[in-house]
């Protein structure tokens, strides 16, 4: 499978992002992950590599939500979308299986106001949602719910949005500080 090639190839990566960056490992001042939610064995094989870095290097290991760094991204990306209000809320999706997304609602002050959850997507999900607020559909789960959401006025979709470094980096700094 592809989970497995990564984990024999996650060393040499961290090593290739280190190089184009040049600095050395043991120059870092912190080790960031994305701790989820997602696929279990990949999250597993990631934070077992950020903890065997964290050891052998002794620095500090921050773990952030991967939902909230995919609302940063589209947050921060806003002039894209037209005509959002104060009231908007953004609902990352990562896609689990069948209908099954991991999801939260995030207002735009990234304030979670809905936790961590997951969801089966059906006809009614969201239904009371968006008939009190704009909402923004984004991450891999959200393709799937194109369908089934659609078609309501409230509802809108961005597409090809993937967990960036560069976010889980901004909330790992925030969080140090």
């Amino acid at each position: 499978g592809g989970e497995y090639s990564h984990s024999e190839n996650l060393n040499h990566f961290v090593e290739l992002a280190c190089n184009e960056a040049k600095i050395k490992l043991n120059e870092l001042d912190v080790i960031a992950i994305s701790k989820g939610p997602g696929s279990y064995t990949g999250l597993r094989i990631g934070v077992s590599s950020a903890k065997g870095l964290c050891y052998g290097l002794e620095k500090p290991l921050i773990a952030v939500d991967t939902l909230k760094a995919l609302a940063l991204s589209v947050i921060n990306s806003l002039p894209l979308v037209e005509d959002l209000g104060e009231a908007t809320l953004f609902c990352p999706m990562i896609d689990a299986r069948r209908m099954e997304v991991y999801t939260a609602l995030y207002n735009s002050s990234l304030e979670m106001i809905e936790p961590i959850s997951a969801k089966i997507m059906d006809e009614s999900s969201f239904v009371k949602v968006l008939e009190e607020h704009k909402v923004v559909f984004f991450g891999d789960g959200a393709e799937k719910c194109k369908t089934l959401l659609g078609g309501h006025k409230n509802a809108v979709f961005i597409d090809n949005v993937e967990p960036s470094a560069k976010y889980i980096n901004q909330l790992a700094l925030e969080k140090l500080n």
